[in-house]
């Protein structure tokens, strides 16, 4: 599959970290940009994907860049940050669980991602899609398999999955086509047995705070 060689949807307005966090939602990339880094610079503003870079409290930069919603977004950010220079990325997002083991508010590191979407399966992606196994195992969290799907809203869940999302796979793949590392740690904001259960805003807020700490401390073992 032919890379980016420029950047078309992101227009860096501050330099780009090697390492980069990986939330969905652009307001999570500047709450967990205020809370990891000193004097963060908006990276992108472009097309509503937030993105910001600042110094860490190792004293090197962290980007924290969002990918939107699903994977054809997901893939156009990723694309681009390699492009640009990322070597290391961690997705810090939501997911919904499908069975009891894991709760509400629950983070889990993603050992596995099944393509059940379209874009992860056009960039050559079938059945399991593996992250990069050291910077996984350093995720201090459960390990689940996460099914990654095109629809929020779909009626069936995925068989073989314990959460569902709609990004990993296509992170996974493009990383491992570019020879690049990546990993996810998600964070349970639904339980999507008998019925849908969410967390309150709040909650959802606190989570992704604490998702980026998780990516963080990961990033430094």
């Amino acid at each position: 599959m032919p890379a980016a060689s420029t950047p078309i949807h992101l227009k860096p307005a501050a330099e780009l970290a090697t390492r980069v966090l990986l939330p969905g939602d652009p307001h999570r990339a500047l709450a967990v940009a205020q809370e990891l880094t000193e004097r963060p610079k908006m990276f992108n503003h472009h097309r509503g994907l937030w993105g910001y870079t600042g110094v860490a409290r190792d004293g090197e930069l962290l980007t924290i860049q969002a990918t939107g919603m699903g994977g054809p977004s997901a893939a156009i950010v990723v694309e681009e940050l390699i492009a640009l220079g990322a070597q290391t990325l961690i997705r810090i997002g939501t997911c919904g669980a499908l069975t009891a083991r894991h709760l509400l508010g629950e983070l889990v590191r993603v050992e596995a991602a099944l393509a059940f979407d379209g874009t992860s399966r056009s960039l050559g992606a079938a059945g399991e899609v593996l992250p990069d196994g050291e910077l996984t195992r350093a995720l201090d969290a459960p390990h689940a398999t996460a099914a990654s799907v095109d629809l929020f809203y779909g009626a069936d869940a995925p068989a073989g999955a314990d959460v569902v999302e709609m990004e990993c796979a296509t992170v996974f793949q493009l990383a491992n086509l570019r020879g690049i590392r990546a990993a996810a740690v998600l964070g349970v904001s639904d339980k999507l047995t008998n019925g849908r259960r969410r967390l309150a805003p709040a909650q959802l807020e606190a989570l992704g705070l604490r998702l980026g700490e998780a990516a963080w401390a990961a990033l430094t073992r």
